[in-house]
């Protein structure tokens, strides 16, 4: 399937400090799901959780805190970002979704089935 054999490093960073890396990550699976996701019509109101199919549910979390989102990882459960709102995590998620898309493009595929948010 295309979604798992497209890989790139994934990082999750806050403040300097990394919440979770992976280095040979398929990309284009987070990007799908998190467009879809951002697409539900209760994603400001529910969290996110990656269900992929290489790889633990809950790889890559969203939370609302209380007092923004924070992103996490079932690969380190006690760190978590600081919180950030609403739309700075719309806009990363869009970045990153349009930096897969930007990649698959230029490896000559065509990068439709990523939809956008």
């Amino acid at each position: 399937m295309l979604l798992l054999d497209i890989e790139a490093e994934l990082s999750i960073w806050d403040q300097g400090w990394t919440v979770w890396s992976e280095e040979q990550f398929p990309v284009a699976e987070p990007a799908y799901h998190l467009a879809l996701w951002l697409r539900s019509p209760n994603a400001g109101h529910e969290g996110f959780a990656l269900d992929s199919m290489q790889a633990e549910e809950g790889m890559i979390r969203i939370v609302n805190s209380g007092r923004g989102r924070r992103i996490g990882s079932t690969l380190t459960p006690d760190f978590w970002t600081t919180p950030v709102g609403w739309d700075v995590l719309v806009s990363e998620i869009m970045h990153f979704g349009r930096s897969v898309r930007g990649g698959v493009a230029a490896m000559g595929v065509d990068a439709a089935f990523i939809p956008e948010p």
